[in-house]
């Protein structure tokens, strides 16, 4: 089953990055639309929803795939016959790939322009939206970039690689030279995998270190992040989980008696943030609860009672 399958490859990171992550999932609920052999509306539900749990099991932080989810599938119960079901399903799935790739190129324009003639850039993770503001850059400005190595995945190297591939200079560092790199840092860009009520930023471990590594060096931290990565559920109080992953990850052979925590991710809290970059403009962290009820109809009421 091709959902089981892109369930998967979310969960071993072979689909990874939020906005990837996002795409695969309306990629797996149009196919089971198209493909389900549903004889009315209500077993087209029911398939729907089941293959809607099993991507929601594959990462519990980024919030982009509940989103996709919920942006794709909440017109189902509306419909009377299962013709209009299924191609509304197929039909919101498509708006949602295309929209999300040119989120993306739209926020590369907004986010390029705080980043200066000579900047040296910090990122960390691998991360499509903060990568597309520094490529931008790049097309009018001189830049360079620090990159992270972002353990225990080191997505840090991809990062790193696919900036070299662009002829954009790139210094590859370990994460615990942070600190000492920002005195040559001029503006921080991250990505984000879910942003709270509150404006605080889930982002690959590590990032709210560099936030205070930042804030201490006076280094302009910015956040790169579409719209479906802010978080509805937060507004009626349900936290972001942060994912635990496998101790082996960390240490692949770990001797007896050692315990490993190995969390995918950590908070940054707004007051760590100078702005958040998405692709309806700049905003301060604080003004993430109007993104929430703009960007996102669902009612207090329909959040509650999911």
């Amino acid at each position: 089953m091709e959902v089981s399958k892109t369930a998967e490859k979310i969960k071993k990171m072979e689909i990874r990055g939020a906005g990837d992550i996002a795409r695969a999932t309306a990629r797996a609920l149009r196919d089971t639309a198209k493909k389900s052999d549903a004889t009315n509306l209500e077993e087209l539900k029911k398939d729907i929803d089941e293959a809607s749990e099993t991507l929601l099991s594959s990462r519990p932080t980024a919030v982009s795939l509940p989103n996709s989810i919920r942006l794709i599938t909440k017109n189902l119960k509306q419909y009377q016959t299962l013709n209009e079901g299924r191609n509304d399903v197929i039909e919101r799935a498509n708006r949602f790939i295309e929209r999300s790739k040119k989120s993306l190129e739209t926020l590369g324009r907004i986010g390029s322009k705080r980043i200066r003639d000579g900047d040296t850039i910090l990122t960390h993770c691998n991360s499509e939206a903060a990568l597309s503001i520094i490529k931008t850059a790049d097309k009018t400005k001189n830049i360079k970039v620090i990159a992270t190595e972002s353990r225990p995945r080191l997505q840090g190297k991809i990062t790193a690689r696919e900036l070299a591939e662009n002829n954009i200079p790139v210094t590859l560092i370990v994460d615990s030279a942070v600190r000492s790199a920002m005195k040559n840092v001029d503006i921080v860009v991250v990505g984000a995998d879910a942003i709270g009520v509150n404006g605080a930023v889930a982002n690959k471990i590590g990032t709210s270190q560099i936030a205070l590594a930042a804030n201490e060096a006076r280094v302009t931290f910015m956040v790169a992040a579409e719209t479906y990565k802010f978080s509805p559920k937060t507004a009626v109080g349900e936290p972001i989980k942060i994912e635990e992953r496998s101790e082996k990850e960390v240490w692949e052979k770990c001797p007896n008696n050692i315990c490993i925590s190995n969390p995918a991710f950590d908070f940054t809290p707004p007051e760590y943030i100078d702005l958040i970059c998405t692709e309806i403009g700049m905003i301060s962290p604080h003004m993430s609860y109007s993104i929430l009820k703009e960007e996102f109809d669902w009612t207090i009421e329909e959040l509650k009672n999911e």
